[in-house]
């Protein structure tokens, strides 16, 4: 066989599988409607978190290192009395030690600083004891959903998102003369922004005595919101 011959036979079969191909393709779709659908709810948090820190520095790292663990270890005392699982957890967070530094970099000390978490459903008891914890200051203040309050409040506005897609379905159907609808493809996401505090850190130094009583709680509320987006065919 020439070469010529080959290039022929090469480019007939080219041109009989673009031919194939073209024939195959499915027609674009018609009476498809892309569609979304959200629900939203206000949610009272029911979860609490407070980051209990402490800062020591000196001229010896141990020394500081000890400080530190001293102020932790108090810390921690008073926590585990009040510790319930799930209503007032308590863990130990960031422990860094490093050096400071002399314009011409000598080491001229060490600084440190140490956290404590409590965490919990119980926000009264979160805040007394925060309150009574004298070795360490409130850094951050946080309040949240718990999972399940989360779980349970996501269930419900996705019934309410997808009632309202489905509604939405029906009338644009109806709108445009078709008897119906068949869901081609379908997607629900929930999304809830978080809810962080931040507090001054002098705040803690009136809430730890026992004249200024526990840290002041307001958890306010979060929104949970669930949106349903997709596409669906509608029938004649």
């Amino acid at each position: 066989m020439s070469i010529s011959s080959f290039h022929r036979l090469a480019l007939g079969a080219l041109l009989a599988w673009a031919c194939a191909a073209h024939a195959s393709e499915a027609p674009p779709p018609a009476g498809v409607v892309a569609l979304t659908a959200s629900a939203s709810v206000d949610v009272q948090k029911d979860m609490m978190s407070v980051t209990l820190s402490v800062t020591r520095d000196g001229p010896d790292a141990n020394a500081v290192q000890a400080a530190l663990k001293q102020a932790v270890d108090a810390a921690l005392a008073e926590a585990r009395r009040a510790a319930r699982p799930g209503q007032v957890d308590v863990q130990t967070g960031a422990f860094t030690l490093y050096p400071r530094t002399s314009n011409k970099g000598f080491i001229t000390g060490w600084q440190g600083t140490a956290e404590v978490l409590l965490e919990g459903r119980d926000m009264p008891a979160i805040a007394a004891l925060a309150g009574r914890v004298t070795t360490m200051t409130v850094g951050r203040v946080g309040y949240g959903l718990s999972r399940e309050l989360r779980e349970k409040t996501e269930a419900d506005v996705s019934a309410q998102a997808i009632a309202r897609y489905r509604a939405r379905a029906a009338d644009y159907a109806k709108g445009f003369g078709y008897a119906g609808y068949s869901i081609r493809e379908v997607n629900v996401s929930a999304n809830e922004p978080p809810g962080v505090v931040p507090m001054m850190r002098a705040a803690k130094s009136m809430a730890a005595s026992d004249e200024s009583g526990p840290l002041p709680v307001e958890a306010g509320k979060a929104p949970v919101t669930v949106t349903v987006s997709g596409t669906v065919q509608m029938l004649k």
